[in-house]
């Protein structure tokens, strides 16, 4: 029995239930009939929407997961791959600075030369002009 119907002789009154549910008892015998009140009947329907809706959300949280380790998996590569760009061009950077500084020498080098060689072209010429 339900704890409301305390102290109340079983079959003289009928009880209700929170969840809509009556009982009567019929005449004197053993039978009990139960009736459910049609707003509480509504809950069922209410509570297998609410199911589906949970089922549903589960579904979308696991794709939401599925996606998360994709993209993380896709960011760490990407990841390793900067690195090893970055490593290719730290290095030929270093080559080009080397063969810089090396051909560098011989720039200086071929200006020097150049201006010697315009100045005694100047010198040259004012040898012959003045003539």
């Amino acid at each position: 029995m339900d704890s409301s119907n305390r102290g109340v002789p079983y079959g003289t009154a009928p009880y209700r239930s929170r969840d809509g549910l009556s009982t009567r008892v019929v005449g004197n015998s053993e039978e009990i009939q139960l009736r459910i009140d049609p707003m509480h009947g509504e809950l069922d329907d209410h509570i297998s929407g609410l199911h589906k809706k949970i089922t549903k959300l589960k579904s979308v949280a696991q794709e939401i997961e599925s996606e998360a380790k994709y993209q993380n998996d896709f960011i760490n590569q990407l990841q390793m791959t900067l690195i090893k760009a970055q490593a290719g061009v730290k290095n030929n950077v270093r080559r080009l600075n080397k063969s810089i500084v090396q051909q560098g020498s011989n720039h200086v080098l071929h200006v020097i030369l150049f201006a010697l060689f315009c100045f005694f072209m100047v010198y040259l010429w004012s040898k012959f002009s003045r003539k």
